[in-house]
């Protein structure tokens, strides 16, 4: 895969069934057009193929009604506009908006009348982001908006921005009605998530922060409002963090959490909880804490007459597993696989007996299959991919690693990049990674470390990085670094290193401790110095202390820039301009520190980008990074 294979890629999202009727969202990048389009693709059962059903900028988040007569979605009608919520007849025809929101809607979610949808959306005060003080006014621009009041820590986010005058509001609508407006459930006092609608129809669950966001909290509980209109109340007070609640056919609810009372909120799994008690009470856990960590990316829980279809992280590999409904505590190797294994399930949804997903591997950016049955799709790519050969190795304490390496064509030697996934509390894996092929084509062997603090290998190997940034992580990547250097088709003396976010971080932290082994680093959107990321990062009010500990003397030790004078090595600092997640200031500190100790250091900053430039940035910026990196690396490791 060359840079400018990005316009050729096929990527399937979102997957809804129901009867004979399957839809997915399927998005491609536009250079050229510097964006993003696609549309609903329809799959039919029989295998023979998907075939276009929609055809604007660009559909996303089909919703099959319960009844199987109508389809919401999300439209984003010209480019550069907000998606709006639509439907359109299951058997075709005109799709009509049910939204005109100045910042969009969200996902829709059907009521069991098939009749209304709930969805939330942002709702700017007045006077911001485009809208006027008042009827009648001109909207202010940008710059001539009032000043922003912040009495709070948790005021903003990264690829959001600012969050406190445009919190989320829970919205439903009759998308029968011609005539009908949506009809607002909240008021914008606190943000609203995850909506769902309970069994009867009678009221809406979402999720919202501990005591409805009264003060900041790393809490989030399960909240119930009348689909009439009314006072939210507490539906289930979880031990952490709730998320994704599905409604059980009987009463009751299911839904995703976490649990760390008097803890911290970090590299937690995520389980399955039941509540089928009284509001206000404590739920279940189905699922096992250390061994099954549900991915909720992929889509909330699916209820089936066999059981609960989840989404599960297991050594890089998002599993579709089947969860008793009576289960109390299950571990991973007693829930059902259905689908995934050495693979990435991206979306799923069930009807009856007919369950499909979206999975992707590491040489394919995903196909609609039928669970237990065959491949409906050939939505992958026309564009050659590589495979990804699994690597294990022993740390020096004896741990086992796991990681993968992705050769390119030829006998070798090949120069070797080795790449450190972000999170840390994330996983390289075994769905499509657009990086790895890009650097494999160009002629690189590229190494994919899951060290300690990686997800998907048990809730101690998340939390073994607590309090221990650069020990036992930098111990895990240079094992399966030495694993894969150990066969001859690979150069060691070409070696360089690159990472974004924590990725970035373990780059410096390498270079400034390990340097020796390395020609050149490439840094991204690295946390370089913790003392001042506590301060600048819309999550360093809580994450600095959770990872590192309140003290400056060990957020400082466990800094790269503390040891910037250990760096001699070629060193690109890359940043997006408008990252809030690792801030600005954590690339520009480095840089400034490296270039006065006299290193060859290199600057590379993307205007208008956040921290998720690599994964879903401008079409246009994402192929020229890619294109800075080949060059780095073809100065350096050539």
């Amino acid at each position: 895969m060359r840079p400018d294979d990005l316009q050729q890629l096929t990527l399937p999202g979102s997957v809804s069934v129901r009867g004979d009727l399957v839809l997915v969202n399927v998005a491609t990048p536009d250079v050229a057009a510097n964006t993003y389009r696609g549309g609903l693709h329809r799959v039919p059962l029989d295998g023979s193929g998907a075939r276009r059903w929609t055809w604007a900028e660009r559909d996303l988040a089909p919703r099959i009604s319960p009844d199987g007569r109508w389809v919401a979605f999300l439209r984003v009608a010209r480019r550069g506009t907000p998606p709006q919520l639509h439907v359109m007849p299951a058997d075709g025809g005109d799709a009509r908006a049910l939204t005109d929101l100045p910042l969009g809607a969200g996902a829709p979610v059907w009521a069991p009348d098939s009749r209304r949808l709930a969805f939330t959306a942002r709702v700017p005060e007045a006077g911001r982001y485009g809208t006027p003080l008042a009827d009648g006014d001109d909207a202010p621009t940008p710059d001539a908006e009032a000043p922003r009041h912040i009495t709070r820590l948790d005021y903003r986010i990264d690829d959001v921005g600012f969050t406190a005058d445009r919190h989320t509001r829970l919205f439903t609508v009759d998308a029968l009605d011609p005539d009908a407006s949506p009809v607002e459930l909240t008021d914008g006092a606190f943000p609203v998530a995850d909506p769902t609608w309970s069994a009867d129809g009678d009221s809406v669950v979402f999720v919202a922060d501990r005591d409805l966001g009264r003060a900041e909290t790393m809490y989030s509980d399960l909240y119930s409002v009348p689909a009439a209109g009314g006072e939210p109340t507490l539906l289930v007070a979880s031990q952490g963090q709730a998320a994704c609640p599905v409604a059980l056919p009987g009463g009751g609810v299911l839904f995703y959490g976490t649990e760390f009372p008097g803890g911290h909120s970090v590299a937690r799994n995520l389980g399955l909880w039941r509540f089928d008690g009284e509001a206000g009470g404590e739920a279940v856990r189905l699922t096992d804490t250390e061994t099954v960590d549900c991915e909720k990316a992929a889509g909330p829980a699916v209820v089936t007459g066999d059981g609960v279809l989840v989404a599960v992280r297991n050594r890089g590999a998002v599993e579709l597993r089947r969860v008793p409904l009576d289960a109390a505590g299950a571990v991973l190797d007693d829930l059902e696989p259905l689908a995934g294994e050495r693979a990435e399930v991206k979306s799923f949804a069930a009807d009856g007996d007919v369950v499909v997903a979206v999975v992707s591997t590491p040489d394919n950016t995903g196909e609609v299959v039928r669970v237990g049955g065959e491949v409906l799709t050939a939505l992958g790519s026309t564009v050659p991919l590589r495979p990804a050969v699994e690597l294990t190795g022993t740390a020096p304490d004896g741990y086992p690693v796991h990681g993968w390496l992705v050769l390119p064509e030829g006998e070798g030697p090949h120069p070797v990049v080795l790449t450190v996934h972000g999170g840390p509390f994330m996983y390289h894996g075994w769905g499509f990674y657009d990086e790895a092929q890009v650097y494999a084509a160009a002629g690189y062997a590229v190494v994919l470390p899951n060290p300690r603090g990686s997800a998907g290998y048990g809730q101690a190997h998340g939390q073994a990085v607590v309090g221990a940034f650069g020990t036992v992580d930098v111990d895990d990547v240079l094992a399966v670094l030495d694993a894969a250097l150990e066969r001859p088709e690979l150069d060691a003396d070409r070696v360089g290193v690159m990472g974004g976010s924590y990725g970035g971080f373990m780059t410096s932290w390498l270079a400034a401790h390990h340097g020796e082994r390395f020609r050149a680093a490439w840094s991204e959107r690295a946390v370089n110095a913790w003392d001042s990321f506590a301060g600048s990062s819309d999550i360093g009010w809580f994450f600095t202390d959770a990872y590192c500990g309140p003290g400056l003397e060990k957020q400082r030790a466990m800094s790269p820039l503390t040891y910037a004078e250990k760096i001699s090595t070629p060193f690109m600092v890359v940043h997006s301009e408008h990252d809030w997640r690792c801030p600005l200031e954590q690339a520009q500190r480095l840089y400034v520190a490296l270039r006065r100790n006299g290193v060859e250091a290199e600057m590379l900053l993307f205007p208008g980008e956040g921290h998720e430039l690599t994964r879903s940035g401008k079409p246009r910026h994402r192929e020229q990074r890619f294109g800075h990196v080949l060059a780095w690396w073809g100065r350096h490791l050539r």
